[in-house]
């Protein structure tokens, strides 16, 4: 099935809705409003990416994340990748012609200041730097992650359908998948091609799989939803200076659809039991929950759910 550049943008009619990434408090019960500050927990409604991986990696740092929303602080990488996306989506607010490495770098200081205003929080960061330097310094490897970009991709040659699409989808079980892609290219043959910026280094080529799987992720609701499947994945690694692409076929689509309908069942089981067992492993060291930890000599939050048997032949 052909799809053109209009057709994917036609957001309202087929659920594709360009929006902010949901937090992950926000994923699980809603954003608290002005006239009611405190949030009701409610069960998990629906899966990201980033939440998937978190209960893959370990069961109980996605119950601190999207049941308990435990703070995390803010992370320098972390951060200076949400800059960097931040600049490559606004670049293309620019003329092809005007789509150039001085453009791209002149965007970061104000895409910072943008970024302050709207999560104060990551003004932390730089709390015990008053003199500016490690400040001018993560600046600095931000312009080289973007000017490195252009050796990669040619910007005034590409036209993006969507860029930071908000995109969601309903499976036939009741699963809402929901993501955010951060660019979305169709071809004037139809081809749509889904496109992620990673500000780190690609993995070695054994954790490849594991890369795709968010891409996969994103491929299964962009077929969900329109029926297509898309003719390329593709991770554009700034770190390294590598490109990952992927082509896949229906197969891929189905196999990861099982393996999520799966993954919820296991996340509605802990839900309804309140067993979220921890996961040790080498992440642990950039965790910022070990003080709740049991692995770490810490307790967990009463849990805020209610807790029942396990139904029968649940495993």
């Amino acid at each position: 099935m052909e799809m053109s550049a209009e057709g994917f943008a036609e957001a309202h009619s087929s659920g594709i809705t360009p929006a902010a990434e949901p937090a992950p408090a926000a994923e699980a019960a809603g954003a608290a409003t002005a006239a009611e500050p405190v949030a009701v927990v409610i069960p998990p409604a629906s899966l990201s990416p980033s939440r998937a991986s978190d209960f893959m990696q370990c069961p109980l740092l996605y119950r601190f994340r999207v049941i308990d929303r435990l703070p995390e602080k803010p992370s320098e990488a972390a951060t200076r990748g949400t800059l960097v996306h931040a600049v490559l989506e606004r670049l293309f607010d620019a003329p092809a012609v005007e789509r150039t490495a001085p453009r791209a770098k002149s965007l970061v200081p104000g895409q910072w200041d943008r970024l302050r205003e709207t999560r104060p929080e990551v003004v932390e960061l730089f709390a015990d730097d008053p003199e500016g330097e490690r400040l001018a310094r993560w600046l600095s490897e931000a312009e080289r992650l973007v000017e490195r970009w252009f050796a990669l991709e040619d910007p005034t040659r590409l036209e993006p359908a969507e860029r930071e699409l908000f995109v969601e989808a309903e499976l036939d079980s009741g699963l809402r998948l929901r993501g955010i892609i951060d660019r979305v290219d169709v071809a004037p043959t139809g081809e749509v091609r889904i496109v992620d910026y990673k500000t780190g280094k690609a993995p070695r080529p054994e954790y490849a799989e594991g890369a795709l799987f968010q891409m996969k992720f994103y491929a299964l609701v962009v077929w969900r939803l329109k029926n297509v499947v898309p003719r390329r994945l593709q991770l554009v690694y700034l770190g390294s200076g590598d490109v990952l692409t992927y082509d896949p076929v229906l197969g891929d689509l189905e196999r990861v659809e099982r393996k999520l309908l799966a993954l919820w069942e296991a996340i509605g089981l802990a839900t309804r039991t309140g067993d979220w067992r921890p996961r040790p492993s080498k992440l642990c060291g950039w965790c910022d929950h070990q003080a709740h930890c049991p692995e770490f000599g810490g307790t967990p939050p009463p849990y805020p759910l209610p807790v029942g048997a396990a139904e029968p032949g649940s495993a």
